[in-house]
């Protein structure tokens, strides 16, 4: 067990043990320490590797359990994002007597008002339902202890910013501020630092992290044939895959084409209403269907267990946006496969983030519904032709005369 996790409470230690962890994360054995401290934090570390319980373990282990005030707020980038921390901080927080809530906009804000009365230690929501609740004096801020404002880079943006910006400034001057994301640009941090006092910056780069078991593969198409490729990815063996588009457009057309084509697919984009987010979600989480057709914008935050494979059909726009992408894929050490489908000119532009990331991408090709090796489509050919068939009767006439 990680020394740290020997300073935590009895319940925290019970849990790490169902957890079955064998040991800690990088992020959080560089930061729980120090948020035990009281050190303001802010921490970068890759998609899936544990930045949740980095700041959720030493704030639980603080808490004081049963009815009071608020004694800490988790700001979150989206609804589903919301969701997983909250799923969280109920399993971590199993038999501690510690009580929460999600607060989420769209959702009934009566029925969040009633859970507020209920007076929960920690609550965990989207900024803007936040922030409503506080204007209505639901949500009181003067006694909260800790801030946290996860996927920071979504949400130091000109749309959230002040937002955020005025939450943080309604709560006690001494409060702790944690600020954690998978990529802490330049201009994230120096809004983060004007918000905080004396922060450590804490970051966990991919040399330090065990060696991936993720493939990353491309396979070259024209952008007319990207569908019928997507289609035919679809049917190799069991499969959850998540599948990037840059615009709701393209993934519309995609998806009126695969279902065309008798492909049960789901969708999730920025004008997929709530109801429909949760029902597609729970289906793709059951395995209803083999691929989940998702804009960025609506795949912010999403946790989905046992990912397979992360296909970019539109090539991302930058290095970081492969980064996030692909990460939702081989978290905690799984295995998972990143297939890029690319034209000849974006080939080009694929090579050059697979060089700046320094991962070994292969080119692949398909050939009879089989993902295969570049340029081995004559041996595949070979194998699959099919043997002559030996007429019955010249073989019976032949065994005669050898008699």
């Amino acid at each position: 067990m990680s020394q740290f996790i020997e300073q935590l409470q009895p319940f925290l230690q019970e849990a790490w043990k169902k957890a079955g962890f064998e040991q800690a994360m990088a992020i959080q054995t560089k930061a729980i320490p120090e948020i035990l401290n009281k050190r303001e934090v802010m921490g970068e570390s890759p998609t899936g590797t544990g930045k949740t319980l980095a700041y959720l373990l030493p704030i639980l282990h603080d808490l004081k359990p049963g009815p009071s005030h608020i004694q800490a707020v988790i700001l979150a980038s989206s609804h589903e994002l919301v969701m997983q921390i909250h799923g969280e901080i109920q399993t971590w927080g199993q038999g501690s007597g510690i009580s929460s809530a999600a607060l989420i906009g769209g959702a009934n804000i009566k029925r969040q008002v009633e859970k507020l009365k209920k007076r929960p230690n920690l609550i965990v929501g989207t900024p803007g339902r936040i922030q409503e609740l506080i204007k209505m004096k639901k949500v009181k801020m003067h006694e909260v202890k800790t801030i946290v404002i996860d996927e920071a880079d979504q949400l130091f943006v000109p749309e959230h910013i002040q937002t955020v910006q005025g939450i943080v400034k309604m709560a006690p001057s001494d409060r702790q501020l944690l600020v954690f994301s998978a990529t802490l640009s330049q201009h994230t941090q120096t809004l983060a630092q004007e918000l905080m006092n004396d922060p450590l910056f804490v970051q966990v780069t991919r040399d330090e992290l065990p060696a991936p078991k993720v493939e990353h593969m491309y396979i070259v198409s024209e952008g007319r044939d990207k569908v019928e490729v997507l289609r035919k990815l679809a049917h190799q063996g069991p499969m959850k895959a998540l599948a990037f588009f840059k615009g709701i457009e393209t993934l519309s057309i995609f998806e009126e084409k695969l279902k065309f084509k008798k492909l049960n697919v789901g969708s999730l984009h920025s004008e997929t209403r709530k109801l429909d987010r949760s029902k597609v979600l729970t289906s793709f989480r059951k395995g209803e269907f083999p691929i989940l057709l998702a804009t960025d914008v609506a795949a912010r935050g999403l946790d989905i267990k046992e990912l397979s494979h992360v296909i970019h059909v539109d090539i991302p726009q930058s290095v970081e946006q492969y980064v996030h992408r692909s990460g939702r894929t081989g978290r905690s050490g799984a295995e998972g496969t990143v297939i890029s489908l690319v034209t000849e000119r974006e080939e080009r532009e694929l090579k050059q983030i697979a060089r700046e990331l320094k991962i070994k991408l292969v080119k692949k090709e398909l050939y009879m519904g089989e993902i295969v090796a570049e340029g081995t489509k004559q041996e595949k050919r070979e194998s699959y032709k099919p043997r002559k068939k030996t007429n019955k009767k010249t073989y019976q006439h032949k065994q005669t005369k050898k008699k």
